[in-house]
C-alpha cells in the first residue's frame, strides 16, 4: 500500500512538473507574440486582435472577446509589426482589407454581408451627384484620390460639370460642391465616363470598393443609390432579377430596385457595399425593372482607361470609324453584269 501511495505521489509531482513548464511556455510565448492596445486612459491590453472595423476593434483576451472602440484607442500594435496610432486607424482598417493593387486606380476588399442600414451608412458619402447644363446624374468615387464613375449620357456633349458631395455632419449630411472637374475617359459603347475632380484641396473623399461579377446571384439583396428626378441621395432595394438581360449586344445586370432618371450614373451595391453594378436605364411607367452595367465592363474600362482617354480637342474621343480603303477595280461587279 505504502509503494502504491509513493508512486502516486511521484506521477502526482511529474505531472505538476509538466503543468508548471508547459503554463511557462504558454505565457512566454504569449508575453512574446501578444498584440498590445494601449488605451487612452493609460491601460495596456494584450491579447490577440481579431480583426478590425471601422470603429472597433476586436481582441481576444483570452477569457473573452473585447469590442474595444477605437476613439478609445491611443494605439495599437500587432506582433513583429509597427505599433499604428488612433489617427492612421482607417488606413490600417484598408490596408488589413483591401486587396489593392497599385496598377489599377480601384479598390477592391474582402466585406462580410450584412444589413442595408449598415451598408448605406459605411457607402453614402461615396455617391455624388453629377450635374451639367443639361440635367443632372448620379456617380461614385473609387479611390480616395478624386476619380468617379458616372454613366456617359450624363456629361455627354458636356464639358461644365459639377460634383456635389454629401459628406457626414451632426445633423444630417453637408453639401459640398466641386466645379474644377476633368473628363478622363469616355466609353460611348457601354455608357461610361470616368472623371476626377482636380479642387479637393483638404477634403477627403470617401470611396466604394468594387465587387466581383463572379460573385453575383439571382435572387440576392441588392440596393441603389443616387439622386431620381432630384431627390438626393435616394436609396432604393430590391433583388437581382437576373445577371445576363442582354440588350444591344451588351449584357447588363436586370433588378427590381427603381431605377429613375437622376439615378444614371450612380452604383448598384450587394449587401456587403461592394459596387456590383452602374445604374443606367430603368422603365418610368414600369416599376421593378431596373438595369445596371455589369462591374466587369466597369473595372475593364478603368484598366483599359487610356484607350478611351477623352481629349478636349476632340468632343468625339472615346469612339473613331476609320474610313475604309476605296475599291480600286472601278468596274461593275458581276452579279450586276
Amino acid at each position: 500500500m505504502f509503494n502504491k501511495t509513493q508512486n502516486t505521489g511521484g506521477k502526482y509531482k511529474l505531472w505538476c512538473f509538466a503543468f508548471l513548464g508547459a503554463l511557462a511556455l504558454f505565457c512566454l510565448y504569449g508575453l512574446c507574440s501578444a498584440d498590445t492596445i494601449v488605451l487612452k486612459g493609460g491601460q495596456t491590453l494584450t491579447g490577440d486582435i481579431l480583426t478590425e472595423k471601422e470603429t472597433v476593434i476586436y481582441m481576444d483576451v483570452g477569457v473573452d472577446v473585447l469590442a474595444i472602440p477605437k476613439e478609445q484607442v491611443l494605439e495599437y500594435e500587432y506582433t513583429d509589426q509597427l505599433s499604428i496610432s488612433a489617427a492612421d486607424a482607417n488606413d490600417a482598417q484598408e490596408t488589413k482589407q483591401a486587396r489593392e493593387d497599385t496598377s489599377q486606380l480601384y479598390r477592391t476588399a474582402d466585406l462580410e454581408k450584412t444589413t442595408i442600414e449598415k451598408c448605406v451608412a459605411a457607402v453614402s458619402e461615396a455617391v455624388v451627384k453629377v450635374s451639367t447644363p443639361a440635367g443632372m446624374g448620379s456617380g461614385f468615387f473609387f479611390n480616395e484620390e478624386g476619380y468617379l464613375i458616372t454613366n456617359y449620357h450624363v456629361i455627354e456633349r458636356e464639358t461644365k460639370i459639377e460634383v456635389t458631395v454629401f459628406e457626414k455632419a451632426t445633423n444630417g449630411f453637408e453639401k459640398k460642391k466641386f466645379k474644377k472637374v476633368k473628363i478622363e475617359a469616355i466609353n460611348p459603347f457601354v455608357d461610361l465616363a470616368i472623371l476626377k475632380v482636380e479642387d479637393l484641396g483638404e477634403t477627403k473623399v470617401k470611396y466604394a470598393y468594387l465587387g466581383d461579377i463572379e460573385s453575383i446571384k439571382v435572387g440576392e439583396g441588392v440596393f441603389a443609390i443616387g439622386n431620381p428626378l432630384g431627390l438626393e441621395r435616394t436609396v432604393t432595394n430590391g433583388v437581382i432579377s437576373t445577371i445576363n438581360r442582354a440588350f444591344e449586344g451588351l449584357i447588363y445586370i436586370q433588378t427590381n430596385a427603381d431605377i429613375n432618371p437622376g439615378n444614371s450614373g450612380g452604383p448598384l451595391f450587394n449587401l456587403a457595399g461592394e459596387v456590383i453594378g452602374v445604374t443606367n436605364m430603368g422603365y418610368i411607367f414600369f416599376g421593378g425593372l431596373g438595369f445596371a452595367i455589369p462591374i466587369d465592363y466597369v473595372k475593364h474600362f478603368i484598366e483599359n482607361r487610356d484607350a478611351f482617354a477623352y481629349d478636349k480637342d476632340n468632343p468625339n474621343t472615346g469612339f473613331r470609324y476609320i474610313q475604309p480603303d476605296k475599291r480600286r477595280n472601278k468596274a461593275a461587279p458581276k452579279f450586276l453584269r
